[in-house]
């Protein structure tokens, strides 16, 4: 047997089940389309659940795919054994109501055997104790002894989850040899050794379940099987776990190349090695899908992994970054299968450097953080921190709970290990609790459920703003119905529609459905599962039958504003790229007919100058007048074009290309203007940060930038009517006042100054010493801080050598002031100290420099015990 790499048993794969009629589809997303039940892909099944449901057709009856996979219900075993991962790939040939038991359970015998060269009496299949029908093709039609056939119960060979399909499984193990096992009498298939290592799993989805264990048989049965490629190159390469095999090798010597150790020698140092191996991999394919570091979701998830590489390469003693290194390794290694890895290759190294230099500043902000709890702990004569603290340092600071323990440890402390589950348990309800209600596809519970799966819809709206079809369903809000009546809100699918659905961050059109004297207003356009497209809005008059024929009409204006703030993010996305660097992606867009928001990749705010560069680029390409063509083909060769695809977007194998003169080329299926003149201008309204790593611009053009100029102009003639000026001369009269108000501004400052002291009357008097130095503590009424300051310096010069400190009431507020002189500083008098030591009588807080501090306060009568205090405390810092 050949010890093929990765890479080579991917191909083999996908070309044999290619040879069978299959049709090989690319890899789908990491993050679920319209899947609420899933954080993210976790089989190679779970993308394709709406063909095997029936709510989606499939593009061929036979289908094969390579799927990456990510599960993360275990994190914190990974690296504990060898055996546990986060990423890995899960190769599957599919059915959906054509081929099923008999052409399954030999292709995958001929595919071990004959392509890849497996020796066949070291195989092993297990049946569903019931499944007399697939004991006997192994038996029977491939040769297998019964003594080697196993049968299993519900628990191992039988695939369900809850209500819905369901079925019998045919496992495949192969048996390692006697070096992986673990020598106990009658070790044989089952045994929870490493001998016998399953690698195949064939689902036989037969059965429909109603939930209370009643099963009746499917009339659309279909096969769903999977095989660990890791697996499948352990058992090919003979090594010892997936962290030997070719592609991790690779990456795993070049962490211990990073850290200066050898793999096998020392436990905990391998705990990390693994670690890192593992979690750069399932980071580089999460931000090759457009995930981003974030506080929740699929977000917290890439975070997690990210933090737990970056704390175990400390554990190492890897110094500075290091993962995007590791990254270019996984992208090489994998690229092949792969080729979003390469093409987002710049956005991925962004994202992992500006996260690991933040948790490098997070992580130090932490054990600041953990070292006050441990100074509380000795202070309270406490040994075990508590499973809150732990759970905040977890959670806030990306503490994991070994980490908290370590660090206790060498103090002889440890951690309330129960307390911090409790605290996670709690988490984990409050995520639970906000889970929607899901139907077994996972998307939330509708009306559309009930509709006909055969029912679709096709979008002639490119070429077409007023279309005649026919209306195939007709919803409320509840239920599918015959009819909608005057009053009456719906939904109403036809044939064919030129109303825009809302997808792509382009909003739906508006507009109007009639048939006789029936009249529909749209107010959304919703796409849905199995090509679907529905007109959500209300009856206005008359009435409207399954089966009429309709006038779809939609709002003229509103699609051509939309159309120009959409083109407008195209020129945007394209000027960002050239001032910004070619990291910036796509994260978002919201487009209707009054602005555009558009959300991208970057770590920093832009400056005013890279503001208007951008904005003037894309003023430029407006008056340039580019000419818009939208062009159908082929992915692949849309690729070629060097089209920018969306992150996280579901293409099929024919894309829609939107090409702006060769200046702007994008992946796009949504509407958009004929030459960019079309767009009129373009202004940025704003630029600000959303999450980590991702900006937010909003901005204007034509119609809605006509009513942004409209309105300023309103303000600003009510601002020169105000100010009894025009216009034109605002800003001259704006500088008249402003100097007028700076000079009454400092009479009255120093009318009130004046007061002050008069009011004080001869303050000298009060002078104290304090062990030879003298000291002035006084009130005096309705003050601020610069007034206070003013005052300090003159009583300091009439003091000559000493302290004086300075309080004052205004509006239910204190201000504080001390100064001290050189001469009363040599002997050992402190401003900022003596601040701190009486502002507490006033209820604040304060600080400030050797000879002169301030403070402020919200508890004016406490006043007289602060200047009373002073004494005392000064008495303490003069020896």
């Amino acid at each position: 047997m050949k010890a093929y790499g990765v890479n080579e048993l991917r191909r083999m794969f996908l070309e044999f089940f290619e040879s069978k009629d299959h049709l090989k589809m690319k890899s789908f997303s990491l993050v679920p389309h319209n899947d609420n039940s899933l954080l993210l892909i976790n089989s190679g099944m779970a993308p394709l659940k709406p063909y095997f449901t029936g709510q989606e057709i499939p593009p061929r009856r036979r289908v094969t795919t390579c799927q990456k996979c990510i599960r993360t219900g275990d994190i914190e075993n990974v690296g504990k054994t060898a055996r546990h991962g986060t990423f890995f790939e899960m190769l599957g040939n599919f059915s959906f109501g054509d081929y099923f038991k008999r052409e399954a359970i030999h292709w995958s015998w001929e595919f071990l055997t004959e392509v890849v060269g497996l020796d066949p009496n070291r195989l092993y299949p297990s049946v569903y104790q019931d499944d007399d029908e697939a004991f006997e093709i192994w038996n029977k039609e491939i040769g297998i002894a019964p003594e080697r056939i196993f049968r299993f119960g519900k628990e191992d060979n039988f695939w369900e989850h809850g209500s819905g399909p369901c079925g019998p499984c045919s496992e495949i193990y192969y048996d390692r040899g006697e070096k992986y096992g673990c020598g106990k009498p009658g070790c044989t298939v089952g045994c929870e050794c490493d001998r016998y290592m399953e690698i195949w799993n064939n689902v036989f989805t037969q059965f429909d379940n109603d939930g209370h264990n009643n099963y009746t048989e499917l009339e659309q049965k279909n096969i769903d099987t999977g095989m660990g490629l890791e697996r499948l190159a352990c058992i090919v390469q003979d090594v010892d776990s997936m962290f030997d095999i070719d592609t991790l090798k690779a990456l795993r010597d070049q962490v211990c190349e990073l850290a200066g150790v050898s793999y096998g020698e020392d436990y905990n140092t391998d705990v990390s090695l693994r670690v890192i191996t593992d979690h750069i991999r399932s980071v580089s394919f999460m931000i090759s899908d457009g995930i981003m570091p974030s506080n929740e979701g699929r977000g917290y998830v890439l975070r997690r992994l990210l933090r737990r590489a970056c704390r175990h390469g400390r554990l190492l003693n890897i110094e500075g970054g290091f993962l995007t290194k590791l990254a270019e390794t996984v992208i090489e290694g994998s690229k092949d299968g792969y080729p979003e890895l390469e093409e987002k290759k710049d956005f991925i190294m962004n994202v992992i450097r500006k996260e690991e230099e933040q948790f490098d500043r997070t992580i130090d902000q932490g054990l600041v953080i953990l070292n006050e709890m441990k100074e509380k702990m000795v202070v309270e004569g406490v040994k075990t921190l508590s499973g809150e603290d732990a759970f905040k340092l977890y959670d806030t600071y990306g503490f994991p709970l070994d980490l908290t323990k370590e660090i206790l440890e060498e103090e002889k402390m440890d951690v309330d290990e129960e307390g911090f589950k409790a605290a996670m348990e709690v988490q984990r309800q409050t995520a639970r609790k906000a889970r929607k209600v899901t139907n077994y596809m996972g998307a939330d519970v509708t009306v559309y459920e009930s509709i006909d799966p055969s029912v679709t819809s096709e979008f002639v709206g490119y070429d077409n703003l007023t279309y005649e079809s026919k209306i195939t369903v007709l919803t409320t809000d509840e239920e599918v119905v015959d009819a909608l009546s005057d009053g009456e809100r719906g939904t109403i699918f036809v044939e064919k529609t030129p109303f825009y659905a809302t997808s792509g961050g382009q909003e739906a059109d508006h507009g109007v459905i009639s048939c006789g004297d029936g009249e529909f207003i749209v107010e959304d356009v919703v796409k849905l599962l199995g090509g679907k497209i529905g007109h959500i809005g209300r009856m206005t008059r008359g009435m409207m039958k399954a089966g009429d024929t309709v006038t779809l009409t939609v709002d003229a204006e509103r699609r051509s504003l939309c159309a120009r703030n959409h083109s407008a993010t195209h020129l945007l996305q394209k000027a960002l790229r050239t001032v910004l660097g070619t990291h910036v992606e796509q994260a978002g867009s919201s487009v209707n007919d009054e602005r555009l928001r558009f959300d991208f990749s970057h770590f920093s705010a832009m400056t005013p100058e890279e503001l208007q560069r951008t904005e003037d680029m894309v003023n430029d390409s407006i008056s340039r007048s580019l000419q818009v063509i939208a062009k159908n083909m082929p992915i692949e060769e849309a690729r070629k074009t060097g089209a920018q695809a969306l992150f996280g977007e579901k293409y099929g194998d024919i894309v829609r290309v939107v090409n702006m003169s060769d200046y702007s080329i994008e992946f796009c299926g949504g509407t958009h203007v004929a030459n960019t003149g079309e767009i009129g201008a373009f202004k940025i309204i704003s630029e600000s940060g959303v999450a980590a790593g991702v900006r937010r611009i909003e901005a204007l053009t034509s119609k809605g930038l006509m009513k942004y100029y409209a309105a300023l102009e309103e303000k600003m003639h009510e601002a020169a009517k105000l100010l009894k000026a025009t216009p034109d001369n605002l800003t001259e009269k704006i500088t008249h006042l402003q100097a007028e108000n700076k000079e009454l501004h400092s009479e009255v400052e120093s009318l009130k100054s004046k007061l002050a002291k008069d009011a004080m009357g001869d303050v000298m008097s009060q002078v104290e010493e304090v062990n030879g130095v003298k000291v002035l503590a006084v009130s005096v009424e309705d003050m601020d801080m610069n007034g206070l300051r003013d005052l300090g310096d003159q009583l300091k010069e009439k003091l000559g050598e000493g302290v004086v400190v300075i309080a004052s009431a205004a509006g239910g507020k204190v201000s504080l002031m001390a100064t001290v002189t050189d001469g009363a500083m040599k002997k050992g008098a402190h401003a900022g100290n003596l601040i701190k030591a009486i502002v507490s009588c006033v209820g604040g807080g304060g600080g400030g420099r050797p000879n002169m501090a301030q403070a402020g306060g919200k508890n004016p009568a406490g006043i007289p015990d602060a200047l009373a205090k002073v004494k005392e405390v000064l008495a303490g810092q003069i020896q």
